[in-house]
């Protein structure tokens, strides 16, 4: 195995358990979420905060979804237009595939278009969309938020879908803002 091979591997691997560590924190706050209290079969729970812990379940489980596919495709290579993992993806096409798998949500082709879907949002949430000026022009760049100040992306060519922090100075000075992708008409009121 050549060095060049040796440390693409050893990236690939760090990057995996990076994933996996997510991944299972993840999973681990969506399984503490549907851990069932026992109730009375007599008094149904109270409508407002029975509500509330609904939407708080379906929030966990939806970033869950979203961050588990989007960190499946960490070290996939960067490709103008790419669309698919198997031949590289750029950045909207990585946000398009998340989408679609996760969600089963069909969201426009470029990182343009897309800012002009959902509601904007200033408090980010797991699986919000973060937009940046890269090309000299606003919304010219898509990631996918993880929580933590971190985001996920595919960031140019010859780079790969990896993790980035949003408070470097880079992306700090390029962010343009967020939105959040709305999957049910309940969403959306």
């Amino acid at each position: 195995m050549t060095t060049r091979n040796a440390a693409k591997t050893n990236r690939f691997r760090r990057h995996l358990a990076k994933s996996c560590v997510l991944a299972a924190g993840f999973w681990f706050c969506s399984a503490a979420w549907s851990i069932e209290t026992p109730l009375q079969q007599d008094t149904p729970p109270p409508g407002k905060a029975n509500i509330a812990l609904a939407k708080l379940h379906d929030i966990t489980n939806r970033a869950s979804e979203l961050a588990v596919q989007a960190l499946s495709m960490l070290g996939i290579n960067y490709r103008y237009g790419g669309t698919s993992p198997e031949t590289g993806l750029d950045c909207s096409g990585l946000v398009r595939y998340v989408f679609k798998e996760a969600l089963g949500t069909d969201l426009p082709r470029t990182s343009a278009e897309i800012s002009r879907v959902g509601e904007k949002v200033v408090d980010l949430r797991p699986g919000d969309l973060v937009f940046y000026n890269t090309l000299r022009r606003g919304f010219s760049h898509v990631g996918i938020y993880l929580g933590d100040g971190k985001f996920i992306h595919s960031p140019s060519a010859g780079g790969q879908v990896r993790i980035e922090d949003m408070d470097v100075a880079y992306w700090k000075k390029r962010f343009n803002g967020a939105r959040r992708i709305s999957t049910t008409a309940e969403d959306q009121q």
